[in-house]
């Protein structure tokens, strides 16, 4: 199974700028890459921060940019979202039974299941006590099939400070789940740090993207957040039996390179 991973799109009102920088813009160019280069991928999963300030018009924009796009998509909400105004756009999009925007994807490959980790008016994540109990309920219902999981706040800190005080909150719980169901989760995905980002937690393989607009440098010190220009880039992941590889994406820089020979 091949799936692409995009996450952080940040799209704001159409024809406006965010950093200097065009999240629409860099959207369509990214879709029109993915539509050239991966129209074999099976799926494909937006992990959140899909616009900035959660204007619905902005949702409309992605609305109608996913109109015509060849691969079904699976969307996330992250802290820059807002809820309410997603699900009046996305008005037929599946939500679980409390309203909140989480899914479960069978594949060809195994199972895809993506939380909703967004805490209202908070830049931090939250997984409340009904989110959870989904959770649980849908890995035990996968029983042993393959798992990939796809969430927005990563759970553990990554070494960035001003990233690390708005994971995750209170991931106790999250973690005892995951520990119960480790056998079944093969790969944790997830958003929100901008940047690329891959190791294991838990004895859970997992990884990052950068994002589609701005990027966040490393820096292990500085308590500011502060934003830069690298390459935005989507993830490729084929997950073939045991083995899953990803490939990151640069769709800005596919610039040939000169002829010196």
């Amino acid at each position: 199974m091949k799936l692409i991973q995009i996450t952080d799109l940040h799209l704001v009102v159409p024809g406006s700028r965010l950093h200097g920088l065009d999240p629409l813009g860099r959207l369509d160019r990214c879709l029109d890459d993915v539509a050239t280069r991966h129209a074999d991928a099976e799926i494909c999963v937006i992990s959140g921060d899909l616009t900035d300030r959660g204007e619905p018009s902005a949702y409309d924009a992605l609305k109608t940019r996913l109109e015509n796009f060849p691969l079904p998509v699976v969307l996330m909400l992250g802290n820059h979202d807002n809820r309410e105004n997603f699900r009046s756009v996305f008005s037929d999009y599946p939500v679980d039974d409390n309203g909140f925007v989480q899914s479960s994807t069978q594949t060809s490959w195994g199972e895809i299941l993506c939380l909703d980790t967004l805490a209202p008016g908070r830049r931090e994540g939250e997984l409340c006590q009904k989110r959870l109990d989904w959770f649980q309920q849908k890995l035990e219902q996968v029983q042993e099939r393959p798992v990939l999981l796809f969430m927005h706040h990563p759970p553990f800190d990554i070494g960035i400070p001003r990233l690390d005080v708005i994971r995750l909150e209170q991931p106790g719980a999250f973690t005892s789940i995951v520990t119960r169901h480790r056998q079944n989760i093969r790969h944790l995905f997830f958003g929100h740090v901008h940047r690329p980002v891959s190791g294991s937690w838990n004895r859970v393989p997992h990884s990052a993207l950068p994002a589609l607009n701005h990027q966040v440098p490393y820096d292990s010190v500085t308590p500011v957040m502060a934003y830069n220009n690298e390459p935005p880039a989507y993830a490729a992941v084929l997950a073939n039996g045991e083995n899953i590889v990803i490939h990151q994406e640069f769709f800005l820089h596919r610039g040939a390179l000169p002829d010196i020979s």
